[in-house]
């Protein structure tokens, strides 16, 4: 977890370049991820990581966070339901996470481990994605 190191910094200053202010009509959204970047990564809670990742911003340095997080609490309750962050976590493209494989393995341990019950109370399609994450070919490395 290399990227942890950085957790004084912002993403502003690790994944340039520094984005600009958002338009005046911009949406909440918008709005949001852009502060999000200029917030200290180890001022980043939970939902924070959850925006990020399902807005697919700065993979490289939020996934390390965010796995962190679930490595002590997979069914986080991030800001939707139990298990949102993990659900939004796992959504991340392949790619990303080609570049983190020890991360990526010691999630699917994470997610293999969870009990048939908690997985059962995810929403509707939770359970396939935690199996389609899990179920991924390993990258070469």
């Amino acid at each position: 977890m290399n990227h942890l190191l950085h957790l004084d910094r912002t993403l502003d200053e690790l994944d340039p370049p520094r984005w600009t202010l958002p338009a005046a009509d911009a949406t909440r959204l918008v709005r949001t991820v852009h502060e999000l970047r200029r917030v200290r990564l180890g001022e980043l809670g939970p939902a924070d990581l959850r925006t990020l990742v399902a807005q697919r911003v700065a993979l490289p340095y939020v996934l390390p966070l965010a796995v962190r997080r679930l490595l002590d609490e997979p069914l986080i309750d991030a800001y939707f339901y139990e298990g949102d962050l993990l659900l939004t976590v796992v959504g991340a493209p392949a790619a990303d996470w080609a570049l983190l494989p020890d991360l990526s393995a010691r999630l699917c341990a994470v997610v293999t481990a969870l009990p048939e019950a908690a997985v059962a109370g995810l929403p509707h399609g939770g359970a396939e994605a935690l199996g389609h994450f899990v179920a991924r070919p390993e990258p070469l490395r």
